[in-house]
């Protein structure tokens, strides 16, 4: 992976993701270069000086966006607020969550991006999913043409969020391939996190119900086929998905995108310094998202966050996919889960390693390429299900 921060993996981390999202190389250098020297300090020291430097890049695009729209350039201003949204979200997740700037800077993100979409045209809605009396906020990509297309729904990480689903450029990739996608916020991710105080569970079968029910419910509005819904979760997805579809017999697929087959003994290792994490302030992030205040009533929250006795339950195919040099979460439990799903009717696990490149978290560092044969594979097994039926 490229370590543009040398001894700082969690920033490099961001480096890489928005650089294979559409971030310019050299927006992006400007906007690392003035905390080189803060990132030889650790994960945590620096994160807010890093936010400031990211957010100057950010707003001098702003400023020709702007200035692009009154001049009628609706295209060149599109792609120029997508990059501020970009370098905004990348910036806002390697924060703690006590920094009291957060929300705001969550909240710009968004801001920017619909503007983003607004002017490029993107066929992207904004989405709310009732879920026990409230509801989970998403973001609804159509495939062009005629449906009703089956719909893959996405699902996030511990710490990325349904703007991430979006520059990832996954759910473009799938409405070339006649498949709609429905980017979710679950509890303790993205907006329904930090702006409406919604904290994680395991039994992630609750949330999907709630979004199948959601997409029957609109199927005709949504040009969408309620019988061709599939999941696909990356990075601690790679539990929530399958663990979805184990239970959730309405999910016609599922997609590990990064295994994640034991997430609770992931902590324990984390906790004898084992590993890397996925952003700084670990342990406070953590804590907010599962809404506890201390480690005993984490460890007991998440105490059931893996798929033994889980994974044999899953009926329909299923795709795993890891980095042989993840260094977050090893390669064993990809494994794991793949011997243990002994009831899926086609799995199939892909592991990224050299020269082929894609050896991080999530295959991070090859992001696009991995995101089109997940694609490709998500097509292919949506078509032989039309066929047979």
């Amino acid at each position: 992976m490229f370590m543009y921060f040398p001894t700082n993996y969690v920033w490099s981390l961001a480096v890489v993701a928005t650089l294979n999202n559409g971030g310019y190389i050299d927006e992006v250098d400007r906007a690392c270069k003035p905390v080189l020297l803060a990132s030889q300090n650790g994960d945590d020291a620096g994160t807010a000086e890093l936010y400031a430097a990211w957010a100057a890049v950010a707003d001098r695009l702003v400023a020709k966006a702007q200035d692009d729209e009154a001049h009628g350039r609706r295209v060149g201003s599109g792609e120029t607020y997508y990059r501020a949204s970009l370098y905004t979200s990348q910036s806002e997740r390697l924060q703690s969550p006590k920094w009291e700037g957060r929300n705001a800077a969550y909240q710009k993100s968004i801001d920017l991006l619909l503007k983003h979409v607004e002017l490029s045209r993107i066929p992207l809605t904004r989405v709310e999913i009732p879920y026990e009396g409230a509801s989970l906020p998403g973001y609804f990509y159509r495939a062009p043409g005629d449906g009703p297309h089956p719909v893959i729904i996405q699902w996030n990480g511990l710490d990325s969020t349904k703007e991430m689903m979006y520059y990832s450029g996954f759910p473009a990739m799938l409405a070339e391939r006649g498949i709609s996608t429905l980017m979710v916020d679950t509890p303790g991710s993205g907006e329904a996190l930090r702006l409406r105080g919604l904290t994680a569970r395991y039994d992630t079968e609750v949330w999907a119900s709630a979004i199948v029910d959601w997409i029957e419910q609109n199927a005709s509005e949504l040009d969408a086929d309620p019988d061709q819904v599939g999941i696909v979760g990356w990075s601690l997805g790679g539990y929530y998905a399958p663990r979805a579809a184990a239970f959730e017999k309405r999910l016609k697929l599922a997609v590990a995108w990064g295994a994640n087959h034991d997430w609770a003994a992931v902590q324990e290792a984390r906790r004898n310094r084992e590993g890397e994490n996925p952003v700084p302030h670990y342990w406070d992030h953590v804590f907010w998202v599962w809404g506890v205040d201390n480690m005993t009533e984490f460890i007991e929250k998440t105490s059931r966050m893996h798929l033994n006795g889980i994974a044999d339950k899953i009926t329909v195919p299923l795709l795993i996919t890891h980095g042989a040099g993840d260094r977050q979460i090893p390669v064993k439990y990809a494994h794991e889960t793949y011997e243990q799903a002994v009831n899926s009717p086609n799995r199939e696990l892909r592991i990224f390693d050299d020269p082929e490149g894609g050896t991080e978290h999530i295959s991070i560092d090859n992001m696009p390429y991995v995101a089109g044969i997940i694609a490709d594979w998500v097509a292919e097994t949506f078509s032989s299900r039309q066929r047979i039926r």
